[in-house]
């Protein structure tokens, strides 16, 4: 007769094809999430100032633009709470589900969109509207599957399997980026009349082949070990209250994730803006976006596999003071007006922020307990890109604005600010490689033996 499962050793997957599948799965759904969210923001630079919010002034036709970026990060904690909460109670698969349609019909209908010139401001309105449900897609995107994948990997290889997971943000970068590019060889008139639609009703085939690989795959063990401990008795109460009773993991998951966040701002969405500013064709941008892209493809899983070679901790140390020591001088490179220095400088960026960015999902996941690892995880990381990601374009506007669009010390004073916020909160993170995820805190190890009543767990107070 087979004994219950111990409350530390977790159920596997015996099959390695299984995770595999998960790892496929949760890929797709990152590179559906992304392709759509980061697509948005090159629309951003290109046409939705002039085909949403018309004005006499370019640069404010912009920032308004720029703007409706910003709400796709606000909504991005709301989405990491509400689907934090449910992925914690119900599962993570049905919430991957959710999420992956509602991004691929949001991306579908700005697509079908009509602009100012049509219907006035319901345009910009509406456009505001399907952003902010772009947000709360992705905010539940990016900690479930992680999950599915942390959750189900050997300890001794989630960075590894997390990397796989991640690739998915350069994949959708990339799709993103050469759907535009292509879009762009039309004439400026086809462009802005028709040519922008494209990318963004392309989601529609992405969405169906995502769904048809996600539907088959199964729930996380370490979910369902915690499922069968609730049935026994043991309620875990509101995720999103357990978090915030004790919030330090929170606060230092948002703050390790700001200056990645930052980079990728200033790298790929603002460096559009910036570039063609000072002199740059919109092609050799792109071509730098695209190259900056195919970095990401390397960098980002052999630094998740390193994490599990040398810690979390060094490898986003490492990334984090790499941004302080290049800030200067990567904005040097694309000072010279040289297309080959504008992509040397890019790749760099790219570079140290994979270091920053790779760990995260280990890391993340690593810091909170089952019961509430979906709620935590999403909204540290997505705190972080509201604050790293969402409000950077609009400063590096206003920055670009106030210096007469030519200056970039200021550009570059953000970056290594936000790359010494990231190295500060990592400072104060324990390592985290190869803790029992199985354990209510991860963080406490194994509770004693003689006296289980009298340890409190993660995310659950001691009852009276």
């Amino acid at each position: 007769m087979s004994s219950a499962p111990s409350p530390h050793s977790p159920e596997r997957p015996s099959d390695p094809a299984l995770l595999r599948r998960v790892a496929l799965s949760s890929l797709l759904g990152t590179v559906i999430e992304y392709y759509d969210f980061l697509l948005y923001g090159t629309m951003a630079a290109l046409v939705f100032g002039p085909l949403f919010f018309p004005g006499s002034d370019p640069a404010v036709a912009t920032i308004a633009a720029f703007g409706t970026l910003a709400a796709g990060y606000v909504s991005r904690p709301l989405g990491g709470a509400v689907f934090g909460h449910f992925g914690d109670r119900l599962g993570r698969k049905s919430m991957l589900v959710l999420t992956m349609v509602l991004m691929g019909v949001a991306s579908l209908l700005i697509g079908l969109l009509p602009t100012y010139g049509a219907i006035g401001v319901a345009a910009p309105v509406l456009l505001v509207l399907l952003r902010v449900v772009q947000g709360l897609a992705i905010g539940g995107e990016w900690a479930g599957a992680t999950l599915m994948v942390v959750e189900h990997a050997d300890p001794k290889r989630r960075g590894l399997w997390s990397g796989v997971m991640q690739m998915g943000s350069p994949i959708g970068f990339l799709l993103s980026t050469v759907a535009v590019t292509l879009t762009t060889l039309l004439p400026r008139e086809s462009f802005l009349a028709w040519g922008w639609r494209v990318p963004f009703l392309f989601s529609a085939v992405l969405l169906a082949i995502g769904l048809y690989v996600r539907v088959s795959i199964t729930e996380s063990p370490l979910f369902r070990q915690a499922a069968r401990t609730e049935g026994a008795g043991q309620e875990p109460g509101v995720p999103l209250a357990q978090v915030l009773r004790r919030p330090r993991n929170l606060v230092l998951a948002c703050a390790v994730g700001i200056g990645p966040f930052a980079l990728t701002a200033l790298i790929s969405t603002y460096m559009l803006t910036y570039a063609t500013a000072i002199g740059y064709a919109t092609s050799e941008v792109m071509t730098g976006l695209v190259l900056t892209s195919v970095t990401g493809l390397v960098t980002i899983p052999f630094f998740s596999a390193l994490s599990d070679r040398v810690g979390r901790r060094a490898v986003v140390l490492g990334g984090a003071a790499g941004v302080v020591l290049l800030a200067f001088p990567v904005y040097a490179l694309v000072d010279a007006r040289s297309p080959a220095l504008l992509v040397l400088g890019m790749v760099l960026g790219q570079v140290v922020q994979s270091a920053m960015y790779a760990p995260l999902g280990p890391l993340l996941s690593e810091l909170f307990g089952t019961r509430v690892r979906y709620t935590g995880a999403s909204l540290g990381y997505q705190l972080a890109a509201l604050i790293g990601g969402g409000f950077t374009p609009l400063f590096a506007s206003s920055l670009l604005s106030a210096s007469g669009g030519a200056r970039s010390a200021p550009l570059a004073v953000l970056a290594l600010a936000c790359g010494l916020v990231t190295a500060l909160a990592v400072w104060r993170v324990a390592e985290t490689r190869g803790r029992d995820l199985s354990l209510e805190d991860p963080a406490a190890g194994p509770a004693p033996a003689a006296v289980p009543s009298r340890v409190e767990p993660y995310g659950k107070e001691q009852s009276a």
